[in-house]
C-alpha cells in the first residue's frame, strides 16, 4: 500500500474511534477523567495523523546546514586563564 492509502486507513480508523467514543460516552457520561482522557488521546492522534499527511503530501527538500563563520582573528587569552593544558595537566605541575 502507498503511504496515502496508508494514511486514509488511518483516519477511517480513527473515524470509527470516534464515533465508538461518542456512543460509550452517552453510557458513561462524559465528567469522568478517565473519559475526558481517552477523547484527548483521540484528539492527539487525530493532530498527529493530520501532520502525518501534511509531511506526505509535501516532500521535504534537502536542508543545508546553516554556516557558522569563525574568525581567524586570534582568541582572547583571558579565556585560557587557569586552563589545564590536555594531556599535560596543570600548569604549575609536571606532565605525567
Amino acid at each position: 500500500m502507498s503511504v496515502h492509502d496508508e494514511l486514509t486507513s488511518v483516519q477511517r480508523s480513527l473515524d470509527e474511534l470516534f464515533r465508538s467514543l461518542g456512543r460509550l460516552e452517552k453510557q458513561l457520561g462524559t465528567g469522568g477523567l478517565e473519559m475526558r482522557r481517552v477523547r484527548a488521546d483521540a484528539n492527539h492522534l487525530r493532530e498527529s495523523v493530520a501532520l502525518l499527511r501534511d509531511a506526505a503530501a509535501t516532500p521535504a527538500a534537502p536542508r543545508r546546514p546553516d554556516l557558522v563563520t569563525i574568525s581567524d582573528a586570534p582568541y582572547d587569552p583571558a579565556l585560557w586563564v587557569d586552563s589545564d593544558d590536555e594531556g599535560l595537566g596543570a600548569r604549575d605541575r609536571r606532565a605525567p
